[in-house]
């Protein structure tokens, strides 16, 4: 397995150095850069065809540096230096678990006030030099693509603290007996509390700018299944604890020609320090009994978020109805999860005496408005063309 990118490289190319960046996280950020690339280029599409539409705003030019502006600035500085310094200066220990010490509350005080002062010093004089004697007020025209990376910025946001939130929920035993431990901690994130939180954060965002808001969720839908993708890379190349079930089945004939990893893996060396068991030696993980092998679920999911991606991509200048493009999403997505989520390992929630994961239920409910959004949309566009 490759915990970090490091590790990576040095199967790679043979050489090796310390860097602790998180594979997974790494990833992740690399799933924000595609998805903002696709949502750009279909926003500059929309826009192209007049389905969305620039705006013009007033601003100031030649004020001096706010309070805002200082204090922003300022506390971004505090937070580097805060953990930068401890960092620099105790490296070999902050290593062997860096993103649990970008998250807890560990640094240093003074570093952090330096850091501070720094960058809201740099930015008082960035804005002095732009200062006007008489600040004037000038119009400025923004195209909708425009607002792409600040709505990326709040989905990103948004989307870690709901992962926070809904991975907790699912996992409340473990919540309640270390609190502390669990929201500070680098791992525990659910994909479907980022995406309804860090999603709402984006709609509320677009509209607060004037945006067609359905116009703007059929532009991010395929961005959002390339991004979803791209994270389950991480999950499989770092083993983040995502794969499956035990996989004691054998590999059938007709597939037979492929890796065995794609039909069971052990998961060796996984950034989460879970020991599936040679094979011949069992032991007891997440309540099952491996030998070594489970089914590769994040894989899998990376294999269906790309075919659905292509589905979206190739299906938006066909479909003129709007809507559709973010209920197939929508239809597909759930699918998708439910399905996986047979051979993945869960907490159940017991419903009405029928047992399902926090997934599942969520993807039966994307399933159905996904199929309601069809009928209502196609049904508005009808009664429009009447």
């Amino acid at each position: 397995m490759f915990p970090y990118l490091s590790d990576l490289i040095e199967y790679l190319f043979g050489f090796s150095f310390s860097f602790p960046l998180p594979m997974f996280g790494f990833m992740v950020a690399f799933a924000f850069i595609g998805a903002n690339y696709l949502f750009t280029l279909e926003m500059k599409r929309k826009e192209k065809e007049g389905l969305l539409f620039s705006s013009t705003i007033k601003v100031m030019k030649g004020e001096k540096a706010s309070i805002s502006d200082l204090v922003g600035n300022g506390f971004f500085g505090f937070v580097l230096g805060f953990k930068l310094e401890p960092i620099v200066l105790n490296y070999n220990e902050v290593i062997k678990d860096l993103p649990g010490f970008i998250l807890s509350l560990e640094g240093s005080f003074i570093a952090g006030l330096l850091g501070a002062g720094l960058l809201a010093y740099l930015k008082y004089r960035e804005v002095e030099k732009n200062r006007l004697e008489t600040p004037v007020e000038v119009e400025e025209r923004v195209h909708p693509y425009q607002l792409v990376g600040t709505m990326t910025f709040i989905a990103a946001i948004g989307g870690i603290f709901g992962a926070k939130i809904f991975d907790s929920i699912e996992n409340l035993d473990r919540l309640f007996s270390d609190p502390m431990g669990v929201i500070f901690s680098a791992s525990g994130l659910s994909i479907y509390g980022g995406l309804i939180i860090g999603g709402g954060s984006v709609l509320y965002y677009a509209h607060k700018k004037g945006l067609s808001l359905i116009h703007v969720f059929d532009a991010c839908a395929p961005a959002m299944m390339l991004g979803y993708g791209i994270g389950r890379i991480g999950c499989q190349l770092s083993g983040d604890g995502d794969w499956g079930m035990p996989n004691y089945n054998e590999m059938p004939a007709i597939i037979s020609f492929l890796p065995d990893w794609m039909w069971s893996f052990d998961y060796y060396g996984n950034i989460s320090g879970t020991d599936l068991g040679a094979l011949g030696r069992p032991m007891m993980s997440d309540g099952f009994m491996y030998e070594g092998n489970a089914w590769p679920t994040p894989f899998y999911e990376t294999v269906m978020a790309f075919i659905i991606t292509g589905v979206l991509w190739l299906s938006r200048k066909k479909i003129k109805i709007p809507g559709i493009i973010l209920s197939m999403y929508l239809i597909m997505n759930g699918v998708e999860r439910f399905f996986i989520e047979k051979i993945r390992i869960n907490s159940d929630y017991n419903i009405f005496g029928f047992e399902a994961t926090q997934a599942e239920i969520i993807a039966v409910a994307m399933f159905i408005f996904g199929c309601f959004g069809i009928w209502y949309f196609i049904k508005v566009a009808k009664k429009a063309s009447v």
